[in-house]
């Protein structure tokens, strides 16, 4: 009796870890959630969690939402794909598809539209502490490409 008392204060024990730990491991993941000011001030991007588990950014903020020429929102004029170029950019999902790499600590496998250029681009994301993030945008390998540094603006 004295040992099935121990294995059960064992496995309780170990159960109880895990838990905590898988906890935790959600918090790090969350820790992106927020909105976040682009490095050039221009724009808010809010990162949320979607209902599949991965991470997503849109346009909540735009230091000039008003066209100059036309008076009106601005839109996606540069995107190569028609049946856009009439998508306003304030609220468009402009980043898709991170997932949390918990042993390199950084968001991966997800994709960044520049309205800007109407270009898309591979990105990853990386916490520099609490309230910077490093936002690295590139074309096949992570060398080639350009990082923004954002600062956090609105926790969750």
């Amino acid at each position: 009796m004295h040992k099935t008392l121990n294995m059960k204060y064992v496995l309780s024990t170990l159960f109880l870890i895990c838990f905590a730990l898988v906890g935790w491991a959600q918090d790090a993941a969350d820790a992106v959630v927020g909105v976040w000011k682009n490095g050039e001030g221009t724009g808010f991007i809010q990162i949320y969690k979607t209902t599949s588990g991965h991470y997503a950014g849109k346009i909540v903020w735009l230091k000039e939402p008003i066209d100059p020429e036309t008076g009106k929102p601005k839109l996606d004029k540069r995107n190569p794909d028609d049946s856009k170029k009439t998508q306003p950019v304030l609220g468009m999902v402009n980043m898709k598809g991170f997932s949390y790499d918990a042993e390199e600590k950084e968001w991966i496998d997800g994709s960044i539209y520049d309205p800007k250029n109407g270009k898309e681009y591979s990105c990853k994301m990386e916490l520099d502490g609490p309230n910077v993030l490093k936002v690295r945008g590139y074309i096949g390998v992570s060398l080639i490409g350009r990082t923004d540094t954002w600062t956090r603006q609105v926790k969750k």
